[in-house]
Protein backbone atom coordinates (compact mmCIF):
# COMPACT_ATOMS: atom_id res chain seq x y z
CA UNK A 1 0.00 0.00 0.00
CA UNK A 2 1.61 3.27 -1.02
CA UNK A 3 -0.49 6.27 0.29
CA UNK A 4 0.67 9.83 -1.13
CA UNK A 5 0.81 12.71 0.53
CA UNK A 6 1.36 15.64 -1.74
CA UNK A 7 3.81 18.66 -0.82
CA UNK A 8 1.27 21.13 -1.03
CA UNK A 9 -1.16 19.72 1.47
CA UNK A 10 1.72 19.80 4.10
CA UNK A 11 0.79 22.44 7.55
CA UNK A 12 2.56 25.72 6.45
CA UNK A 13 3.95 28.38 9.17
CA UNK A 14 5.80 31.51 8.45
CA UNK A 15 7.09 33.52 11.08
CA UNK A 16 9.15 35.80 9.33
CA UNK A 17 12.86 34.71 10.61
CA UNK A 18 11.34 31.24 10.19
CA UNK A 19 9.61 29.26 7.56
CA UNK A 20 8.14 25.88 7.96
CA UNK A 21 6.90 22.96 5.95
CA UNK A 22 5.21 20.62 8.52
CA UNK A 23 4.48 16.78 7.09
CA UNK A 24 2.66 15.93 10.38
CA UNK A 25 0.63 17.36 12.86
CA UNK A 26 3.00 20.25 14.70
CA UNK A 27 2.34 23.50 16.72
CA UNK A 28 -0.44 25.14 15.37
CA UNK A 29 -1.10 23.03 12.53
CA UNK A 30 -3.50 19.76 13.39
CA UNK A 31 -4.64 17.26 11.46
CA UNK A 32 -5.97 14.21 12.91
CA UNK A 33 -5.52 12.07 9.56
CA UNK A 34 -1.54 13.61 10.14
CA UNK A 35 0.01 12.58 13.63
CA UNK A 36 2.77 10.66 12.30
CA UNK A 37 3.31 7.30 10.79
CA UNK A 38 4.43 4.66 12.82
CA UNK A 39 7.11 5.78 14.97
CA UNK A 40 8.10 8.66 13.10
CA UNK A 41 6.14 11.62 14.85
CA UNK A 42 7.91 14.82 12.94
CA UNK A 43 9.47 15.70 9.68
CA UNK A 44 9.54 19.65 9.71
CA UNK A 45 10.80 21.37 6.35
CA UNK A 46 12.59 24.84 8.21
CA UNK A 47 14.25 27.68 6.61
CA UNK A 48 15.93 29.69 9.03
CA UNK A 49 16.99 33.74 8.55
CA UNK A 50 20.54 34.45 8.53
CA UNK A 51 21.21 35.78 12.64
CA UNK A 52 17.90 34.24 13.76
CA UNK A 53 16.90 30.84 15.56
CA UNK A 54 15.68 28.72 18.39
CA UNK A 55 16.12 29.84 21.30
CA UNK A 56 16.98 27.73 24.71
CA UNK A 57 14.20 25.19 24.80
CA UNK A 58 13.48 21.58 26.71
CA UNK A 59 12.96 18.30 24.79
CA UNK A 60 11.84 14.94 26.67
CA UNK A 61 11.69 11.27 25.84
CA UNK A 62 12.06 11.64 21.56
CA UNK A 63 15.18 11.00 19.27
CA UNK A 64 15.71 13.88 17.13
CA UNK A 65 17.38 14.47 14.18
CA UNK A 66 18.86 17.00 12.24
CA UNK A 67 19.99 17.06 8.18
CA UNK A 68 21.36 20.44 7.17
CA UNK A 69 20.37 21.33 3.11
CA UNK A 70 21.94 24.73 2.70
CA UNK A 71 23.73 27.03 5.37
CA UNK A 72 25.09 25.79 8.43
CA UNK A 73 22.86 25.54 12.32
CA UNK A 74 24.39 26.22 14.96
CA UNK A 75 23.85 23.96 18.17
CA UNK A 76 24.01 24.17 22.00
CA UNK A 77 22.79 22.10 24.52
CA UNK A 78 22.95 21.11 28.86
CA UNK A 79 25.10 18.47 28.06
CA UNK A 80 27.60 20.84 27.25
CA UNK A 81 27.59 19.96 23.51
CA UNK A 82 28.52 22.78 21.42
CA UNK A 83 28.89 22.39 17.38
CA UNK A 84 27.82 23.44 13.77
CA UNK A 85 25.87 21.43 11.33
CA UNK A 86 26.49 21.40 7.62
CA UNK A 87 25.17 20.20 4.63
CA UNK A 88 25.92 16.57 4.52
CA UNK A 89 25.85 15.44 7.95
CA UNK A 90 23.55 14.10 10.71
CA UNK A 91 22.97 14.88 13.58
CA UNK A 92 21.38 12.84 16.30
CA UNK A 93 20.27 14.03 19.93
CA UNK A 94 18.59 12.02 22.38
CA UNK A 95 16.53 13.94 24.67
CA UNK A 96 15.96 11.13 27.00
CA UNK A 97 15.02 12.43 30.70
CA UNK A 98 15.69 15.61 29.23
CA UNK A 99 17.51 18.28 27.75
CA UNK A 100 17.95 21.83 26.77
CA UNK A 101 19.08 23.00 23.53
CA UNK A 102 19.14 25.76 21.37
CA UNK A 103 19.46 26.02 17.04
CA UNK A 104 20.86 29.12 15.31
CA UNK A 105 22.13 30.29 12.04
CA UNK A 106 24.83 32.49 12.46
CA UNK A 107 24.83 33.67 8.95
CA UNK A 108 25.27 37.53 8.15
CA UNK A 109 23.32 36.88 4.84
CA UNK A 110 22.17 33.23 4.23
CA UNK A 111 19.73 31.13 4.74
CA UNK A 112 19.46 27.90 6.93
CA UNK A 113 17.58 25.07 5.33
CA UNK A 114 17.23 21.82 7.70
CA UNK A 115 14.55 18.66 8.27
CA UNK A 116 13.94 18.52 11.97
CA UNK A 117 12.79 14.57 12.01
CA UNK A 118 11.34 13.15 15.42
CA UNK A 119 11.18 9.47 16.24
CA UNK A 120 9.47 7.78 19.43
CA UNK A 121 12.32 6.08 21.15
CA UNK A 122 11.85 2.47 22.20
CA UNK A 123 11.79 3.45 26.04
CA UNK A 124 10.92 6.25 27.81
CA UNK A 125 13.49 7.64 30.56
CA UNK A 126 16.93 6.99 28.80
CA UNK A 127 19.86 8.94 29.52
CA UNK A 128 20.63 12.27 26.83
CA UNK A 129 23.15 11.80 24.34
CA UNK A 130 24.17 13.51 21.17
CA UNK A 131 26.09 12.38 17.86
CA UNK A 132 27.36 14.05 14.80
CA UNK A 133 28.92 12.72 11.84
CA UNK A 134 29.23 13.61 8.26
CA UNK A 135 27.99 11.61 5.04
CA UNK A 136 30.12 11.41 2.03
CA UNK A 137 28.13 12.45 -1.26
CA UNK A 138 29.46 9.39 -3.03
CA UNK A 139 27.72 7.05 -0.54
CA UNK A 140 24.39 8.57 -1.58
CA UNK A 141 25.14 8.96 -5.65
CA UNK A 142 23.01 6.43 -7.16
CA UNK A 143 22.08 4.80 -4.01
CA UNK A 144 20.27 4.62 -0.10
CA UNK A 145 23.35 5.08 2.66
CA UNK A 146 21.83 4.54 5.89
CA UNK A 147 22.49 7.49 8.04
CA UNK A 148 20.58 6.41 11.25
CA UNK A 149 19.98 3.05 12.93
CA UNK A 150 19.94 1.62 16.09
CA UNK A 151 23.44 0.05 15.79
CA UNK A 152 24.67 3.39 13.90
CA UNK A 153 27.34 2.85 11.03
CA UNK A 154 30.33 4.35 9.06
CA UNK A 155 28.01 7.29 8.34
CA UNK A 156 25.15 6.70 10.31
CA UNK A 157 24.01 8.21 13.71
CA UNK A 158 22.97 5.83 16.29
CA UNK A 159 19.01 6.06 17.59
CA UNK A 160 17.28 4.35 20.17
CA UNK A 161 14.17 4.07 18.30
CA UNK A 162 12.86 1.14 15.93
CA UNK A 163 13.74 2.81 13.06
CA UNK A 164 16.37 3.00 10.06
CA UNK A 165 16.79 6.12 7.99
CA UNK A 166 18.59 6.13 4.46
CA UNK A 167 19.87 9.16 2.01
CA UNK A 168 19.75 9.10 -1.63
CA UNK A 169 21.06 11.33 -4.53
CA UNK A 170 19.56 10.06 -8.03
CA UNK A 171 19.50 11.75 -11.10
CA UNK A 172 19.10 10.09 -14.91
CA UNK A 173 19.67 6.10 -15.24
CA UNK A 174 20.71 5.51 -11.90
CA UNK A 175 18.46 3.78 -9.97
CA UNK A 176 18.11 1.46 -6.17
CA UNK A 177 15.93 -1.04 -4.41
CA UNK A 178 15.52 -1.89 -0.58
CA UNK A 179 13.91 -4.43 0.90
CA UNK A 180 11.28 -4.04 3.76
CA UNK A 181 9.85 -6.51 6.22
CA UNK A 182 5.58 -6.06 4.82
CA UNK A 183 5.07 -6.25 8.30
CA UNK A 184 6.37 -2.96 9.37
CA UNK A 185 6.24 0.51 7.44
CA UNK A 186 7.92 2.85 5.78
CA UNK A 187 7.84 6.46 4.32
CA UNK A 188 9.99 8.46 1.89
CA UNK A 189 10.21 11.83 1.67
CA UNK A 190 11.30 13.44 -1.26
CA UNK A 191 13.50 16.39 -0.29
CA UNK A 192 13.84 18.07 -3.74
CA UNK A 193 14.08 17.09 -7.17
CA UNK A 194 11.59 14.32 -9.12
CA UNK A 195 11.91 10.56 -8.16
CA UNK A 196 9.77 7.51 -9.37
CA UNK A 197 8.60 5.33 -6.54
CA UNK A 198 7.36 1.82 -7.29
CA UNK A 199 6.26 3.84 -10.25
CA UNK A 200 4.71 6.53 -8.35
CA UNK A 201 6.13 10.05 -9.10
CA UNK A 202 6.99 12.12 -6.88
CA UNK A 203 7.95 16.14 -6.81
CA UNK A 204 9.98 18.21 -3.79
CA UNK A 205 8.19 18.11 -0.88
CA UNK A 206 5.96 15.08 -1.79
CA UNK A 207 6.00 11.84 0.53
CA UNK A 208 5.11 7.98 0.13
CA UNK A 209 3.17 6.06 3.31
CA UNK A 210 4.04 2.73 2.88
CA UNK A 211 2.65 -0.44 4.59
CA UNK A 212 2.68 -3.60 3.59
CA UNK A 213 5.30 -3.69 0.86
CA UNK A 214 8.15 -6.08 0.29
CA UNK A 215 10.07 -3.65 -1.73
CA UNK A 216 11.03 0.09 -3.06
CA UNK A 217 12.19 1.00 -6.64
CA UNK A 218 13.72 4.39 -6.99
CA UNK A 219 14.14 5.11 -10.49
CA UNK A 220 14.01 8.10 -12.83
CA UNK A 221 15.70 10.66 -10.86
CA UNK A 222 16.15 14.66 -12.18
CA UNK A 223 18.39 15.77 -9.48
CA UNK A 224 16.36 13.98 -6.99
CA UNK A 225 17.62 13.60 -2.87
CA UNK A 226 15.32 11.68 -1.03
CA UNK A 227 15.04 10.49 2.61
CA UNK A 228 13.49 6.63 3.31
CA UNK A 229 12.67 5.73 6.61
CA UNK A 230 12.02 1.82 8.08
CA UNK A 231 9.68 2.01 10.70
CA UNK A 232 7.92 0.37 13.62
CA UNK A 233 4.45 -0.93 12.57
Amino acid sequence: MLIKRPAAERGHAHHGWLESYHSFSFAGYHDPAHMGWGNLRVINDDRVAAGEGFGRHPHRDMEIISYVLAGALAHEDSLGNRSTIHPGEVQRMSAGTGVLHSEFNHERSATTHFLQIWLYPHRSGMAPGYEQKAIPPASKRGRLCLIASPQGGDHAVQVHADASLYAGLFDGPEQATLTLDPQRKAYVHLISGALQVNGEQLHGGDALKVAAESQLSFSHGQQAEVLVFDLAN
